[in-house]
């Protein structure tokens, strides 16, 4: 059984509640637009490609440079992406709430990752460039697979997430 003090270290409560605590408003409600997409898109558990879909609903400024250093509308990567996933079966009100018993496998190592990567970084709070970057970089990265069947590499979605993310801190 864990010890309170073993979930500092999560991102998850014991009761498997998201530790809203450890992600800043951006991300948080990234997350929650994530959800929101998820049911429209009539899965019932949210994957990463709506967590993709969530950062790109209300972009931060990292994210808008990002889009930009690829030339890319957000708006309209969205709306491909809401397509590329939308389901015909399904329940669009299903319940579905920030606990990791609605959440996919991967979607529960990218906010582990992520959180990872803003504890490196100095940071306590996971930012939508630390989903972002983890959800690029993983080895089972459904969105990462779009992209490289589209000719774009998640490396170098990846390099250009990074150097949005330093720029917009710069700023």
């Amino acid at each position: 059984m864990a010890k309170p003090e073993d979930c500092d270290n999560d991102i998850f409560l014991p009761g498997g509640r998201l530790r809203l605590d450890l992600i800043t408003p951006p991300a948080a409600e990234a997350l929650r637009e994530a959800l929101r997409l998820a049911r429209e898109t009539k899965w019932d558990c949210m994957r990463s490609p709506h967590v993709f879909m969530g950062l790109l609903t209300d972009p931060d400024p990292s994210l808008r440079v990002w889009g930009e250093r690829l030339h890319t509308d957000l708006t309209c990567l969205l709306r491909q992406f809401q397509d590329l996933f939308h389901q015909e079966e399904g329940e669009e009100d299903g319940v579905l709430i920030l606990n990791r018993e609605f959440l996919s496998d991967n979607v529960i190592r990218l906010l582990r990752d992520a959180l990872s990567r803003a504890n490196e970084n100095g940071r306590g709070k996971i930012t939508p460039m630390d989903l972002l970057i983890c959800m690029l970089t993983s080895s089972k990265s459904i969105v990462a697979e779009c992209f490289e069947r589209l000719g774009v590499t998640a490396a170098k979605l990846t390099e250009q997430a990074v150097i949005a993310e330093h720029a917009c801190r710069a700023r």
